[in-house]
């Protein structure tokens, strides 16, 4: 009995022309009926499966766009360059300066994490510590449980009255410098401090991420609010008739 020989291009062909793909999708891209034979051929290539939706869709590494998380969104379906929800989970909580609540890294994600959570502290991959009435899930590493540990209580250590300082020498600034220190701000917050900066002063979070990348990159305008040609255009000044 001859033995067919199906090649995993249709498989990349379907993935590149719509960048994510269901098994069913896959295996009528194939031409069978059977899941193993679809791995078969997936493994052939740099393929993940969907951390969300139950890992119902494929797509590709080459495809994927992957934000400085490792994560990847495409029509409200996530993947992860670090695989499982589970081992996401994993790596995002360790490589946090302070730590993760659950609703931290639920943000982060988009998808629940507390089961997750607790199999990795269950596990001894993460330690979990009371911090005002939640845990907060750190490294399993003790030296970086230390850090995120100390960076936590200075976090939780800022009053009400400082975050009102805060927002009030914001609302000083001009369009540009609250831009900026929004950024600066995001920067020693770390992972989600975008997010949370654009909550504080009611910024859009691409805003605060502008600000970010322009204090990274040092291309900061340090005579002008806004670029030239920015803003309401010259009103030209009418001269009386004589």
């Amino acid at each position: 009995m001859n033995t067919v020989h199906l090649s995993p291009e249709p498989l990349r062909a379907l993935l590149q022309a719509q960048k994510i793909a269901t098994m069913a999708q896959l295996k009528t891209a194939l031409g069978t009926s059977v899941d193993v034979t679809v791995f078969r051929k997936l493994s052939t290539l740099a393929y993940r499966t969907s951390y969300s939706h139950r890992g119902a869709y494929y797509t590709l590494d080459s495809v994927a766009h992957y934000d400085a998380l490792g994560l990847w969104a495409h029509q409200d379906i996530y993947f992860s360059r670090h695989g499982t929800l589970l081992e996401t989970a994993a790596v995002l909580v360790a490589n946090t300066p302070a730590g993760c609540f659950a609703d931290e890294l639920e943000a982060m994600v988009h998808v629940p994490v507390k089961d997750p959570l607790r199999q990795l502290a269950k596990a001894g991959r993460l330690e979990r510590h009371e911090v005002g009435g939640r845990y907060l899930y750190c490294a399993a590493d003790r030296a970086r449980r230390q850090e995120q540990l100390a960076a936590r209580q200075t976090l939780e250590s800022q009053s009400d009255e400082l975050q009102a300082a805060v927002v009030l020498f914001y609302s000083s600034l001009d369009e540009q410098q609250r831009r900026l220190y929004a950024g600066l701000e995001s920067l020693e917050r770390g992972h989600g401090g975008d997010r949370r900066m654009a909550q504080l002063f009611g910024l859009d979070v691409e805003t605060v991420a502008r600000g970010r990348r322009e204090l990274l990159s040092g291309q900061v305008l340090r005579e002008r609010v806004r670029r030239a040609g920015g803003g309401r255009p010259q009103a030209e000044k009418k001269r009386l008739k004589s």
